[in-house]
């Protein structure tokens, strides 16, 4: 699969040197063409730090704006080819100096070269094809270059999706074609009006406009990036924090954040009908079969519990297989049918678990204690959770399978 791939990288860039070659020579003077290169190569290569990176494995998509529609449509084929060689190369030698090159970095260089020189001039030859066209009516000029760059888009997008699909990158393939169907028109409209711009300084040899419009560019870049970065980082702060308090087997809360939720709700005067809940005989099904089995139960008892929470509830992992729950906003009669409905609900059920190289069908049973009260003095938090676990303890001792339940507002336990 990745030679394939591979076949289709050396397709890319040798048709885009063959067309380059034999299409036809530089069609602007040569010193234009020099200022022209050096300033796109210089700002194209400053403006490689506002790249997005995707990777999957040992590949990488690379988001950014690209100068090469403008660039290939003033200076022809082989002009286009000569920047983006020039270009790939200085990045590829970037990437070596500071050790962020991927394995098959000089290879991978073969496909960027090839894909976007090959782009840059099918737009050249079909700028000078439908330009006589267009340049009759008003805007013509205006409304032919955003075509342009949404068909290179688009030329571009097909050409990731080709070569992820021949080197079986399956998620890389997914991202290509979101970027297909779900395209930004904010970036795909920046992109078109910048190359629309950039070709009209180059046309009319306004270098100090060029030099202008890259400089305001980047700035505008610039703040888009850090704030993109800042939106990043907050959301790898989010991540991090919920990993932190997260169940890595179940997905609910664990011990810590339990801790830290109990001394919020110590200052929240709220009445709360607290839930301790551990499974029947667990170590029982851990002897007879083994972990594996014992971890697809204990998921299964979490996933039970969180179909029936509300939103404001809150489900903890307090334990091996002890899972405490927090309701909010009810009354003691529905705090008492939500824990027993639950309870119900697994008498009749078998769970589907792994055993060894084959499939079995395993039924459990769980226990429950329930204090419900008011919170504060005397009956924080932590006080509740120990009522509760004391009536667990009940629960177990009088059979198992069943709730054992205080109301805080009437002295005696049921």
């Amino acid at each position: 699969m990745k030679l394939k791939a591979r076949f289709f990288d050396f397709f890319l860039f040798f048709s885009s040197l063959f067309i380059a070659i034999y299409s036809a020579p530089l069609t602007v003077p040569v010193s234009s063409y020099l200022i022209a290169l050096l300033m796109f190569w210089l700002f194209s290569t400053v403006y490689y730090r506002f790249k997005i990176i995707t990777r999957s494995g040992t590949t990488a998509i690379e988001y950014g704006i690209s100068y090469t529609w403008s660039f290939g449509v003033f200076t022809g084929p082989l002009g286009v080819f000569i920047f983006e060689f020039l270009y790939a190369l200085t990045i590829y030698l970037y990437k070596k100096r500071t050790k962020k090159a991927d394995p098959h970095e000089g290879l991978d260089m073969l496909y960027n070269i090839g894909s976007y020189a090959l782009n840059g001039s099918i737009c050249y030859f079909l700028f000078h094809w439908l330009y006589p066209f267009l340049e009759p009516y008003a805007f013509g000029y205006w409304l032919l270059m955003p075509l342009l760059t949404v068909l290179a888009t688009l030329l571009a997008n097909i050409n990731l999706i080709i070569t992820f699909s021949l080197s079986g990158e399956e998620d890389m393939i997914r991202n290509a074609k979101n970027m297909l169907k779900y395209g930004n028109l904010l970036d795909i409209g920046k992109v078109a009006i910048t190359n629309t711009m950039l070709l009209f300084c180059l046309m009319e040899r306004q270098w100090g406009m060029l030099l202008s419009l890259f400089l305001l560019n980047y700035v505008v870049s610039l703040s888009f990036y850090s704030k993109s970065q800042s939106i990043q980082d907050k959301h790898e702060r989010d991540k991090f924090e919920q990993m932190a308090y997260r169940d890595f087997l179940t997905g609910a809360y664990n011990r810590a954040f339990m801790d830290q939720k109990m001394d919020e709700l110590d200052r929240s005067d709220e009445i709360i009908g607290l839930v301790v809940m551990d499974i029947d005989n667990f170590k029982k099904i851990n002897d007879s079969y083994n972990h594996t089995v014992g971890d697809g139960i204990i998921r299964h008892f979490a996933n039970t519990l969180f179909s029936r929470l509300g939103p404001q509830d809150f489900l903890f992992r307090s334990g091996g297989e002890e899972f405490t729950v927090i309701l909010r906003n009810r009354t003691y009669g529905q705090c008492m049918d939500w824990a027993e409905i639950t309870l119900g609900s697994l008498e009749n059920t078998l769970v589907d678990v792994e055993y060894g190289d084959r499939s079995i069908r395993v039924g459990y049973t769980a226990s429950a204690g329930l204090y419900y009260f008011p919170v504060g003095k005397p009956d924080l938090m932590e006080k509740g959770y120990v009522q509760a676990d004391h009536l667990l303890l009940k629960s177990k001792r009088l059979g198992r399978n069943r709730v054992s339940s205080q109301n805080a507002f009437i002295e005696e336990p049921s």
